[in-house]
């Protein structure tokens, strides 16, 4: 029984130097901090650039270009809001009237104002094989110019508007005509023209 004793002693040293150390790690991995989760990954996102280009005619003979541009992820939209507000002189129609340096003229009313200007509003949608779907509405409306008035109207400003909607199938790099339509006062002929780009 004696001869045993050292190793009685070795062995319980060593069962509790193991428990002790098994008592220390479980106490660290109870204070260590929980892992952050993970970021949500996105999915890869496409930029495009779509550009419409507003072009008058009068024949053959380019008479205006106004380019518009804008830019999305593939899968969403964009919108575009330009314009401003022409004052437009009321007339009262009680007959009654105003001389203005010795001319008699109709007595006029307040003042109101005309929005003229560019909206365009875009989505789009990625298809297969390098293709986009492009959903499109532009509305455009401005003032004619003087030489241009209708029915001799000179000194009140006249509006013309013109609205459109269309689909569209493109792919990187293409210009597509989205359409064409003409002025039945000045014979102009007007041209709506989208260009897509995919951006890198």
């Amino acid at each position: 029984m004696t001869k045993h004793l050292p190793t009685l002693v070795f062995v319980f040293v060593f069962v509790f130097a193991l428990g002790s150390t098994a008592l220390v790690a479980t106490q660290e991995k109870e204070k260590a901090p929980a892992p952050a989760p993970k970021a949500a990954v996105m999915p890869n996102a496409t930029p495009l650039k779509v550009q419409v280009v507003i072009a008058r005619y009068q024949g053959d003979k380019k008479i205006s270009s106004m380019p518009y541009t804008l830019t999305m992820n593939a899968g969403n939209r964009a919108n575009l809001r330009m314009g401003a507000k022409i004052p437009v002189m009321m007339v009262i129609s009680t007959g009654q009237t105003q001389v203005v340096d010795g001319k008699t003229i109709p007595q006029v009313g307040p003042i109101q104002y005309q929005d003229v200007g560019t909206n365009i509003d875009c989505s789009s949608t990625q298809l297969d094989d390098g293709r986009f779907m492009l959903n499109i509405s532009v509305d455009d409306s401005s003032v004619y110019p003087d030489d241009q008035l209708p029915g001799g109207s000179k000194g009140n400003p006249s509006f013309r508007s013109f609205r459109s909607s269309n689909t569209m199938i493109l792919r990187n790099g293409e210009t597509g005509q989205f359409t064409t339509a003409t002025d039945k006062v000045t014979t102009e002929t007007v041209k709506v023209d989208v260009t897509l780009t995919v951006m890198k």
